[in-house]
């Protein structure tokens, strides 16, 4: 790695939980901002449009503005624009993100079969009978696009199942694969280093999740930091330390709190 560039760092579970703000954050922010060092945020939160996200973190203390924040869903937006355009698709999803996907016509899951099926992160809404439709639509090869397919993600009562979990079954039984978007795909790491105007080589990614945010970003050139806060998990450190082969994070640390001084040292 270069000269440092920017930081690109996921937010939930490094900079809040619950939309509750993580021990040390906000100054973690303030030091960048003290050395002028580009900032970006990638999320795979698909319930929220960036306006909104923008708000909470400000709201956490940490002002943002919502043109740092790349999410799942507008880099969906984008897919579909170019890939489908057109289409009838239908929306699985919690939360009102229109906002973030301009251009896209939405039809009732109930209107016949759509164009492209399009699954955000996992909520309520991912009922028996939704599940089952949205399986039914894949065996029948009509596209599905997930928006990510994280694994789980960390709330303030515990971990939660999130969409991969239900994308490995369906893609197992129906043969079909669905297309994911989000982290841990390339596009989105590399969109936020074009929002910062810095080569991915130039950039530091902080996440809480070792597979999906930091290995992820080191694929890229992006140099990694594991957070030991969020859905972190010692085990699965622990498993990926004992393998001879593959990738390695390139630092561990307690929270965000300690980033300054992995900034100070490199």
């Amino acid at each position: 790695m270069g000269l440092l560039g920017g930081v690109l760092f996921d937010i939930d579970g490094v900079l809040v939980t619950s939309w509750q703000p993580v021990p040390g954050a906000a100054e973690a922010l303030d030091y960048l901002d003290s050395k002028d060092i580009a900032r970006a945020f990638l999320t795979n939160t698909t319930s929220k449009t960036r306006s909104q996200i923008a708000d909470a973190l400000t709201e956490a203390g940490m002002p943002v503005h919502a043109d740092e924040i790349v999410t799942a869903s507008s880099l969906t937006a984008d897919y579909l624009r170019q890939s489908y355009p057109g289409a009838r698709t239908v929306l699985i999803n919690n939360g009102d993100i229109a906002g973030d996907m301009p251009g896209i016509e939405f039809v009732d899951e109930g209107d016949g079969d759509p164009d492209v099926v399009v699954v955000g992160g996992a909520g309520p809404e991912f009922t028996h009978e939704r599940l089952s439709r949205v399986y039914d639509w894949l065996c029948r090869g009509i596209p599905v696009v997930a928006m990510h397919r994280s694994l789980m993600w960390t709330t303030g009562a515990g971990l939660r199942i999130d969409t991969g979990m239900y994308l490995a079954g369906m893609e197992k039984a129906s043969g079909h694969t669905a297309k994911a978007i989000g982290k841990p795909a390339p596009l989105g790491f590399q969109t936020a280093a074009e929002r910062m105007g810095v080569d991915p080589v130039d950039v530091m990614m902080v996440g809480d999740d070792l597979d999906n945010d930091v290995l992820a970003a080191q694929v890229v050139g992006m140099t990694g930091v594991l957070v030991r806060t969020g859905k972190f998990q010692q085990d699965v450190l622990d498993r990926r330390s004992k393998q001879e082969f593959g990738l390695q994070p390139n630092h561990v640390i307690g929270s965000v709190a300690d980033l300054p001084g992995v900034l100070e040292n490199r």
